[in-house]
């Protein structure tokens, strides 16, 4: 089997197996979305191309299959810094983060400083 037929191949199992799998098909959506409202976004972004670029390599990374955690951990924390504050972008945004908590990466959560002493 020469090179390319192998590549079209794994390609093609891989669609088969991914599309009994919820959980990208869910985040395929979310990262679609984003996309298409960071792109209606037409007002000036600081970190517009950050975010896309972190888009992209989602998406090429879910060409491939199930993300490892730590990609889809730091993509969403890279996305949110460059988009967070724009409260059009943040239902696509939410989509994304429970779209990426369906991998079992959790949620970052601050947690509230340790009182010592008397209450």
């Amino acid at each position: 089997m020469a090179a390319g037929e192998a590549e079209a191949a794994r390609v093609s199992a891989s669609a088969v197996a991914d599309e009994g799998d919820p959980r990208l098909t869910s985040l395929r959506t979310a990262v679609e979305r984003l996309r298409g409202d960071l792109s209606g976004y037409q007002a000036w972004l600081a970190d517009r191309e950050v975010a896309e670029r972190e888009l992209t390599v989602l998406a090429e990374q879910l060409a491939g299959g199930v993300p490892e955690d730590a990609l889809l951990s730091a993509a969403l924390l890279r996305i949110a810094a460059a988009v967070g504050s724009v409260s059009a972008l943040a239902p696509a945004l939410g989509q994304l983060r429970e779209a990426v908590e369906l991998f079992g990466v959790p949620r970052h959560r601050v947690q509230p400083p340790v009182r010592h002493g008397a209450p």
